[in-house]
């Protein structure tokens, strides 16, 4: 079983030093293993659903799922279109245990919040990581959301807390499902221990990659169901809609 390294060990040293960026092998110009080139060039969301971040042809547009079902999330803050090289770096993390990568990542994304809050979004009080059951942890050995929440709540000063909700039903992976079955496969798979501790609070829900918003729809009715005041989403990525 992989063990989440404290961020201050040496797997990070690289992040400290003169750097080389990962996607063209030229020195960087920044303290991060990617240069600005580079940086300019990812696949950035620019034009998306005002509620579920869905990618849309301008700006300013609801799609249509969130006209008919609107989502019990408020927001949703994501830099990247889950595309060419992000989708690549994401599955290195998450499926190879290639932890550096999720920490840039996680730097860039705290770029795009920081930016953010000095223009008009509202911080939440509390960073809640997508829980994984507990058999999908010991065969990961690590949960990539909450590494995520971690190396955010640290830089950006906001408490984390990945004891608000325990996932109990180790549901098949949602990634060959449709929404739908995806709603239906999440049915009674979380549970709020302490219902008390989300009461009257801002949460922001952490992910990897969103798809269709059904994981954190789920999770977001279940806080707001607990008196929780607003959930938002932070994630590093947005999956396009099935053949766009």
């Amino acid at each position: 079983m992989r063990c989440q390294p404290h961020e201050g060990g040496q797997v990070y040293i690289w992040l400290k030093n003169v750097q080389t960026c990962l996607l063209c092998d030229e020195r960087t110009d920044t303290t991060l293993p990617i240069c600005t080139a580079c940086e300019s060039e990812l696949p950035w969301l620019i034009d998306f659903c005002d509620h579920c971040a869905l990618p849309m042809p301008m700006s300013g547009l609801t799609c249509a799922q969130c006209v008919r079902h609107p989502p019990a999330f408020s927001e949703v803050i994501v830099p990247w279109l889950y595309d060419f090289p992000i989708d690549a770096l994401v599955t290195r993390f998450k499926h190879q245990g290639k932890w550096p990568l999720g920490r840039l990542l996680a730097e860039l994304l705290s770029q795009t919040l920081r930016h953010r809050f000095e223009e008009d979004l509202e911080r939440p009080e509390l960073l809640m990581p997508v829980p994984l059951a507990d058999g999908r942890l010991r065969q990961r050995g690590y949960n990539q959301a909450a590494m995520i929440a971690n190396w955010l709540g640290s830089v950006m000063n906001l408490d984390v807390d990945e004891t608000l909700v325990k996932r109990i039903k180790d549901t098949p992976a949602q990634q060959s499902l449709n929404a739908k079955a995806r709603r239906r496969n999440l049915r009674d798979a979380f549970v709020l221990p302490m219902p008390a501790k989300v009461s009257g609070k801002h949460i922001a829900l952490i992910d990897d990659v969103m798809t269709t918003g059904s994981t954190a729809d789920t999770l977001a009715r279940l806080l707001r169901q607990a008196g929780a005041k607003r959930v938002d989403l932070y994630c590093l990525a947005r999956t396009a809609k099935p053949g766009q």
